[in-house]
């Protein structure tokens, strides 16, 4: 009897142990903890700053340990006197500061609620201005620049050295800012690490993707542009309620903002939205929304706006060619034509192309006519040389874009036999560049900066320029004069200066003042009354 109960109590113990055991086997353990006490988490990305508002930032950066977040900010690097926390445990950090005053720079410190991760006189950003007012403005502009390669970090250190003490006021990707995939080590690698200690951390970024962006290598690149479930939507916060200006997308993929009077346009012309609708598609979401936000917005300077595919290359892409870049000449750039878009800016060709003042054509490279497309026959350049007068528009005649296509930051070459594309003739192959945009007031300059610090193209807009004036003036009081334009070197038909105003004193009658530019491409006439 006894030899039976101990067989039972066996019976028993021998499925308890194995139980034991197995769950011991698949008990799960832990990727990530806090580290142990008086050992920091190691900063691995970042600082890096997004979503600018004229009252707002945010700050993100990434730890290889779970801890808290801190941002500790101030009018000056010595005194970070306000601060800003998530009290949860987490390696990508999101803080989002508010309560700030537009076009205003602050200092700041990262780090968890003890600790500090980063903090110095490099650390600062400067708030948007508010949207609408006129001031001197700076645009980084990078793209296709998702290569660790050293071309990319001379690009980098020349568009720096250009930019020297000024502030830039932000910058944008073009997209492909992740080769080959778009995966995060490749984020980590080609973009994250070149630009960590120099304009991530000072400067707000306004990215869009591009069709590296959206790889995904477990299924394919059809079923990433359907899902959107990519790393660069993690890796990047973008304004999408409307905060930095613009109509809200309520879509990562799309978005605008404002600087000053300058509005930005940021769009997705690789991914699908409700599974089927591209940028080409007019009636899908992404098209009727930037409807709506054009709308909105004209009373705006200066409308730019940006994607990843141009409509005109004959550099390492074909646009006569390939299905997407075809779709978007075809169908939608016409809709940015009838909304008064100033500039619009791609990548997706590792080189350089450029085109005149232009609209209206939408068809194939053969087709294009300069005597018919081109508004002006000007290279835009407005250096004094022969035909060289900046691009012209004012509130009665807003017609006319320009196209950029630069993509070749990181990498450059493999251009099409006949390139550049006819509508695209100011261009380069052999060497990698940034670019910049310098709005002043009604006048904006863009300028190619290449790997080894020359600018090798450049044009200026202007807008309500060459003005004629009446005036009714007090005989015996001073009168200022302003001329309309921004610039250098004024020429004045009453005395030597060469300053922007000058201060007459009327006498009798009536009698008419000039005032010119360096290059005598603009003249503003003055028509003076002297009155008692």
């Amino acid at each position: 009897m006894m030899k039976h109960f101990f067989t039972f109590l066996l019976l028993l113990y021998v499925p308890l142990v194995v139980f034991s055991q197995e769950t011991e086997l698949v008990k799960p353990k832990k990727v990530l903890s806090t580290k142990s006490r008086g050992t920091l988490p190691a900063l691995i990305r970042g600082p890096y700053l997004q979503v600018a508002t004229t009252n707002s930032m945010v700050i993100r950066w990434r730890t290889d340990a779970l801890s808290r977040s801190r941002v500790r900010y101030g009018a000056t690097a010595e005194n970070l006197n306000l601060t800003a926390d998530d009290t949860k445990l987490k390696t990508e950090h999101i803080i989002k500061l508010t309560g700030l005053m537009p076009n205003t720079k602050y200092y700041y410190s990262i780090g968890s609620l003890q600790d500090t991760l980063q903090r110095g006189a490099d650390n600062f950003f400067v708030t948007l201005p508010p949207a609408g007012e006129e001031g001197k403005y700076k645009i980084g502009i990078f793209g296709d620049c998702g290569q660790n390669s050293v071309l990319h970090r001379s690009v980098r250190d020349q568009f720096i050295k250009y930019l020297g003490n000024n502030t830039l006021t932000s910058w944008m990707l073009l997209g492909d800012n992740a080769y080959p995939d778009g995966e995060d080590a490749q984020y980590q690698t080609n973009f994250f690490n070149i630009h960590k200690d120099n304009l991530l951390k000072k400067y707000p970024l306004f990215p869009v993707p591009g069709n590296h962006d959206y790889h995904d290598i477990e299924f394919t690149n059809a079923v990433a542009q359907r899902t959107h479930e990519i790393s660069y939507y993690s890796n990047f916060s973008m304004p999408t309620e409307g905060e930095s200006g613009g109509v809200a997308s309520n879509n990562q993929a799309y978005y605008s903002y404002d600087v000053g009077n300058i509005h930005f346009l940021a769009l997705d012309s690789y991914g699908m939205e409700e599974n089927k609708y591209r940028l080409s598609d007019t009636l899908g979401p992404q098209v009727q929304w930037i409807k709506k936000d054009l709308a909105a917005n004209k009373n705006k300077g200066w409308v730019v706006a940006y994607w990843h595919h141009p409509p005109y290359t004959m550099g390492s892409h074909n646009s006569d060619t390939e299905t997407e870049l075809v779709k978007i000449r075809e169908n939608f750039i016409q809709i940015l034509e009838r909304a008064g878009v100033d500039l619009i800016i791609c990548g997706h060709s590792h080189n350089y192309e450029r085109s005149r003042m232009m609209m209206g054509h939408y068809g194939m490279e053969p087709t294009f006519n300069a005597a018919k497309y081109n508004l002006s026959q000007s290279s835009g350049k407005y250096d004094g040389s022969n035909n060289s007068g900046p691009y012209l528009k004012d509130d009665k005649n807003d017609k006319g874009i320009v196209y950029v296509m630069t993509g070749s930051v990181a990498s450059v070459g493999r251009m099409k036999p006949s390139f550049p594309h006819d509508a695209m003739p100011f261009a380069n192959s052999t060497i990698g560049g940034s670019a910049i945009l310098e709005v002043e007031g009604n006048r904006l300059d863009f300028k190619w900066i290449c790997a080894d610090g020359v600018i090798r193209d450049q044009f200026t807009m202007m807008k309500n320029v060459n003005k004629k004036t009446k005036i009714k003036a007090k005989r015996g009081e001073p009168l200022t004069m302003q001329a309309s334009f921004p610039g250098k070197n004024y020429k004045w038909s009453a005395g030597t200066e060469k300053t922007r105003s000058i201060q007459i004193v009327p006498t009798a009658g009536t009698k008419t003042y000039t005032v010119t530019d360096e290059f005598n491409n603009l003249k503003d006439t003055f028509e003076v009354k002297a009155v008692r």
